[in-house]
C-alpha cells in the first residue's frame, strides 16, 4: 500500500509539471558568465566556499588513499567509521549552518540598512549645522561626528550580530554531545551497521570512531562560526583556515600512520588535530569581525535557533540516512565491496560538494534581498546559481570520468577493489549535475528561510501544492526501499543505482516549493 501511494503522488505531480514556472530556470542564460554585480557578487562569495567546502573531503580522500595502503580491511573499516561520524556530525551541523547563515545575513542586512539611515541623518545633521549653531554637548568631533555618532561608530566598528554568539554555543554544547555519545556507544553503533563481532573490520573502526570522535566539539564550532562568516558574505577567511588545518592533517597522516606505526588510530588522531587548528584559527578571526557579547541573554534568541533548527533537522536525518543506509549495507557485503565503496563515496561526496559553493553565495544573497524585500534580485540570484550549478555538473562529470580510470590506483592495489571501483565510475561521474541541482535548491529554499517547508518536504506526506507533494520524506522513503532492493540483487551496482535514484529525487523535490510559486516564492505568480 506505501509503495503505490508513493506512486501515485510521484504521477500527479508529473502531470501536473505543465503548471510550474521553468522560465526561471531559463530567465537570462546569455547573462550565465556576466561579469556584472550579481556575478561578481556569486564568484565572490562561492569560490571560496566552494574550495573550503571541498577542502575537508578531499582530504578525507587523501586519508583514504594513506589508509588504502594498509590494506582493504583498514579501508572498509574506517570508510564504516566515517559514515557514522558523518551521519551523527551532519545531523547536528546542517541545521546549525544553515540557520546560522540565514539569521546572519539578515541581521547584518538590517543593521547595514540602518547604517546607512545613520549616515543619511547625519549628512542632515551637518546641513542643519550651518544653520542653526549646536550647543557644547552637542559639538562635533574631530572626526566630523557629533560626539554621540562618534561613540556609536566606535562601538559598532565590529558588526553586532547576536546570531552568532547563539550559534557558538549551541555548536560548542552539541559538539561535546556528540563526542560523548560516539566514544561511550562506538561498538554498539558499529554492529548496528552491520560489523558484527566476529568481523576483522571492528578493531579498527573503534579505533578510529573513538578518536575521531574527541574531534566533534571543533567540528561543529569551527563549521558554526563559518556558518557566521557566510552570513557576512566572508568565505575567504574560513578557506584558509580550512586549507591550513587541511595542510596540516595530510602533513601528520604519514608521521602518524607510518612512521610511528599507529596505522588507522594514526590517521584519527591527524585528522582531530587539523580540526582544533581550524577553529582556533577561525575563532581568532571571529573575535576580531563580530561582537559575540551580546547585552543581555534575551537577545541571543535560543528559542528561534531551536526551531528552525529542529525544521531542518527532520529533513537532515532523512537525507543523511540514505547516504549511511548505503555503507551499512556496502559494509554487511564484506570488506572488499565496503572498501570500494568507502573510495567511490568520498570522491563522490567531494566533487558534489564544490556545488554547494553556489549553494552558500545563493543562500547569503537570497537572505539579505528576502530581508530587504527586493524581489527582483531574489529572482536574478536563483536564475544565476541554477545555471551555474548545471554548467558545474557537466563539468565535474567530464573531468570525474578521465581522473578517476586514471588515478584509481592510488587508493589501493587490490584488484578486486579496483574492479569494483571501475564499476562504480560511471555512477560518481554522471550523477554531478543532479547532485549539483539538489544542493543548490537547498541553498535558495534556505536563503528565503523556507524552513518550514525544509521540514514538511522531508516529514509530512500532506500536499502542500502539486510538484511540493513530492515530499522529501517520500523520497527518503523510495529511496531506502531501492537501496534494499537492489543492495540485495545486485549489490556494489545495486547501491549505486539507488543512490542515483535518492539524488534524482532529492533535486526534484527541491525545485518543487519555487516551483509551485508557493510560500516565501508567492511573489512569482504576480
Amino acid at each position: 500500500m506505501l509503495v503505490m501511494a508513493l506512486l501515485v503522488t510521484i504521477l500527479d505531480s508529473l502531470l501536473h509539471l505543465r503548471k510550474m514556472p521553468l522560465s526561471i530556470l531559463f530567465k537570462n542564460t546569455r547573462d550565465v558568465f556576466k561579469k556584472d554585480e550579481l556575478g561578481v557578487d556569486i564568484a565572490r562569495i562561492a569560490l571560496p566556499a566552494a574550495l573550503a567546502l571541498t577542502a575537508d573531503p578531499i582530504a578525507s580522500v587523501i586519508d583514504t588513499a594513506f589508509i588504502g595502503h594498509l590494506g582493504p580491511v583498514e579501508l572498509a573499516a574506517v570508510g564504516i567509521s566515517i559514515a557514522v561520524f558523518n551521519q551523527a556530525s551532519r545531523i547536528a551541523i546542517f541545521p546549525l549552518v544553515s540557520v546560522t547563515t540565514s539569521f546572519v545575513a539578515e541581521e547584518d542586512a538590517k543593521g547595514s540598512s540602518s547604517n546607512e539611515e545613520m549616515e543619511m541623518g547625519l549628512s542632515m545633521d551637518n546641513e542643519l549645522d550651518e544653520l542653526i549653531p549646536r550647543r557644547d554637548s552637542e559639538r562635533k568631533s574631530p572626526t566630523g561626528m557629533s560626539s554621540s555618532s562618534a561613540f556609536s561608530k566606535s562601538e559598532h566598528e565590529r558588526r553586532h550580530i547576536p546570531s552568532a554568539s547563539t550559534a557558538l554555543i549551541i555548536g560548542s554544547v552539541l559538539g561535546l554531545v556528540q563526542a560523548l555519545l560516539l566514544i561511550l556507544c562506538a561498538k554498539p553503533i558499529l554492529n548496528f551497521m552491520g560489523i558484527n563481532s566476529d568481523s576483522p573490520m571492528l578493531t579498527p573502526a573503534q579505533q578510529y570512531l573513538t578518536l575521531r570522535s574527541l574531534g566533534a566539539p571543533a567540528v561543529l564550532l569551527s563549521l558554526a562560526m563559518q556558518g557566521v562568516f557566510r552570513g557576512i558574505k566572508d568565505t575567504t577567511t574560513p578557506l584558509y583556515a580550512t586549507i591550513i588545518g587541511d595542510v596540516a592533517n595530510i602533513i601528520l597522516d604519514p608521521v602518524f600512520i607510518f612512521i610511528f606505526k599507529m596505522g588507522v588510530s594514526g590517521a584519527a588522531i591527524a585528522h582531530v588535530i587539523s580540526q582544533y587548528l581550524i577553529s582556533l584559527i577561525l575563532m581568532w578571526k571571529l573575535i576580531g569581525a563580530v561582537d559575540l557579547l551580546p547585552p543581555s541573554i534575551k537577545h541571543l534568541e535560543f528559542s528561534r535557533f531551536l526551531k528552525n533548527g529542529f525544521l531542518l533537522l527532520v529533513r537532515v536525518i532523512a537525507a543523511t540516512f540514505c547516504v549511511t543506509l548505503a555503507a551499512s549495507l556496502a559494509a554487511r557485503h564484506g570488506s572488499t565491496i565496503m572498501a570500494a565503496f568507502q573510495v567511490c563515496l568520498q570522491i563522490w561526496l567531494a566533487s558534489s560538494l564544490l556545488a554547494d559553493g553556489l549553494a552558500v553565495a545563493g543562500q547569503a544573497i537570497l537572505a539579505s534581498a528576502f530581508a530587504r524585500k527586493d524581489y527582483e534580485k531574489a529572482i536574478s540570484t536563483t536564475s544565476r546559481v541554477l545555471q551555474l550549478s548545471v554548467v558545474l555538473g557537466f563539468v565535474l562529470s567530464a573531468v570525474l570520468v578521465v581522473v578517476l580510470r586514471l588515478a584509481s590506483g592510488l587508493f589501493t592495489q587490490d584488484a578486486r577493489v579496483l574492479d569494483l571501483i571501475t564499476s562504480g565510475i560511471p555512477f560518481v561521474a554522471v550523477t554531478q549535475p543532479i547532485n549539483a541541482l539538489a544542493f543548490v535548491f537547498d541553498g535558495i529554499n534556505f536563503g528565503a528561510s523556507d524552513y518550514a517547508y525544509a521540514a514538511y518536504s522531508m516529514a509530512s506526506l500532506r500536499s502542500l501544492s502539486v510538484l511540493s507533494q513530492f515530499h522529501q520524506v517520500l523520497v527518503a522513503i523510495l529511496s531506502i526501499l531501492c537501496l534494499l532492493i537492489l543492495s540485495s540483487s545486485y549489490g556494489f551496482i545495486g547501491i549505486w543505482v539507488a543512490l542515483s535514484i535518492f539524488m534524482s529525487l532529492r533535486a526534484l523535490a527541491g525545485f518543487s516549493r519555487i516551483g509551485t510559486s508557493s510560500g516565501p516564492w508567492s511573489f512569482l505568480r504576480g
